[in-house]
Order: C-alpha cells, then structure tokens, then sequence
C-alpha cells in the first residue's frame, strides 16, 4: 500500500511568538516499492516531512497511512516500536548515531533492542556488513577509527539490520566525494531493487534524482508542489526555473544546444543518445 498523507499540517512551538508552520495542508501518495526523490529549497519542509513518517514528530493536523499503520494529529501511536521496526529512518551524517565498542555491537543494537536474540542479531551485523560493502574483519574494529564514508556504511547498516519496509534517507551523500556518494546511491537502489525496500531520499543533488529514482515529490513553502515520475519531471523545463531547481549537466547541456539551433526532442535525458543526436545532426549539415 501507498504512503498516504492527508491533509497534514506541522506547526513548530504553536501558540507562542516562534509558532513556524512548516507543514501545510499536505496531500500525498508516495507509491510502494520506489525510490522516491524528495527535493525542494532549504526550509521547503522536506525534513519536517519524512520525520513524520515514523512518528518522530506528530502531525498537528491530519493524519499519515503507512504500512498498516495511522499516524493521528497530536497522538502518540499504538505500536510505536514497531513502526519504528518498520520504517528506518537515517539522519544526515548517521554515523554521528554510533556509539558502541565495536562494530558488531553497534550493528547488533536495533535487532536486540526488537527482542532478536544475541546469535541472531549477530549473524544479521555479518549479513548486514556485508551488504553495505564491508568484510567481516570489521566486526571487531571500533566505529571510531575508520573513514567518514565506512562509518555511514555502518550506520547504514544497522538500521537495515532491522529490516525496515521502509528506508528514509536525509541528506544520505552529504560530505561524502564523488565515488562515495556514488557507491552509497547504488546501494540504495540495491536495497530496492534486490530487497524489496520502499526508499525515500531527502537530497539537493539532481544527478541523483535522474540516475537513481523513480519518482520526485518536490516540496516548497511547506506544502507539496508537484508529484510525478523522474522523467516527466526534467521534461517540465519551466518548473524547473520556476522552483529554482538547476537541472542535471545533461539537460543543462541539450537545452543550451537548443538554444543554439539544434533540433533536440526534450525528452533526451541520457548523455550518450545526446551525442548520438548532435553528431547525427551535425553530419547532415556537412
């Protein structure tokens, strides 16, 4: 089933001088099985959004269909351990999140805490570690002492050891170079595909949204101001400017060669048969 948000609203410090309403009467499906982008401007309410998703926050009006469960305004929900089992969320910069001795213990922390027992949440940190592109010989290394990006593999890590339905990213490549963050987006599409994980990616960087997702739920001033699929939406050139988005290099690339002469269809989002319909144009013009 969909994620469904109806009519949803967050206000921050209501009735006092700092009441802010991040959240304003929100209306959304996010489709199953997808990774689904969630873009917008700093502040466009994008954070505020996906922590409502495993009832970190509340909403303060409407109410949130997820999994099998309704998230109600200003009410705590029943089961809570359990939507939290099921929707794993991962903050930006996550492995500031680990704490343990060790990395087996640290991995091992979420399934023990849902009643696995020791064996077991220690076969899921093996399976997990190796998931996430690490070897065993880490297990009983400190978080600590490695690099920034296999300390967010690890974070990573142990929130997948939980086998969430849902994985909710913030931010997932911030500070990583390019190569990380590159292995970090295919793995998230690696839990999708392979896995079965709705995955949901809070990001600014538009290279990820066309390589990587699905679908784009594009949130500005609080309220959501479009939903459609990854294609449909780079064709829409307009809104692009209009939200102040800058597009991907490709599309930068074919609408400057439009703007030039060239007869390019919007629709090319692809690098390759871009050049493919430069240079097939330019050897007619020989």
């Amino acid at each position: 089933m969909p994620i469904t948000f109806k009519q949803v609203a967050h206000t921050y410090n209501p009735d006092s001088p700092l009441s802010y309403a991040a959240l304003k009467n929100v209306n959304l499906d996010i489709a199953e099985g997808k990774v689904t982008a969630i873009i917008g401007e700093t502040g466009s309410g994008k954070s505020t959004l996906v922590q409502h998703l495993n009832a970190l926050l509340l909403p303060s009006e409407g109410k949130i269909e997820i999994i099998d469960k309704i998230i109600y305004a200003q009410e705590k929900p029943k089961n809570l351990k359990d939507l939290r089992k099921q929707v794993g969320l991962v903050f930006q910069f996550p492995e500031y999140q680990l704490f343990e001795e060790t990395i087996e213990k640290d991995i091992s922390f979420g399934p023990k805490n849902f009643g696995v027992s020791e064996e077991e949440a220690k076969q899921k940190a093996k399976q997990m570690l190796s998931i996430v592109g690490l070897d065993e010989s880490y297990l009983e290394r400190s978080p600590f002492d490695l690099s920034g990006g296999q300390k967010r593999r690890i974070a990573i890590a142990g929130i997948l050891a939980m086998d969430p339905q849902v994985l909710v990213l913030d931010e997932p490549t911030a500070g990583l170079d390019p190569q990380g963050a590159k292995d970090m987006m295919q793995l998230f599409v690696r839990m999708n595909k392979e896995f079965h994980k709705t995955v949901l990616i809070v990001t600014h960087d538009m290279e990820h949204v066309l390589q990587y997702c699905d679908e784009v739920v594009v949130m500005q001033n609080g309220e959501v101001a479009q939903t459609c699929d990854v294609r449909s939406f780079f064709e829409q050139i307009a809104l692009l400017e209009q939200l102040h988005i800058n597009p991907p290099a490709v599309i930068r690339l074919r609408e400057e060669l439009r703007r030039k002469g060239f007869t390019i269809d919007k629709t090319i989002l692809d690098i390759d048969e871009l050049a493919r319909v430069v240079a097939s144009e330019v050897k007619m013009h020989e």
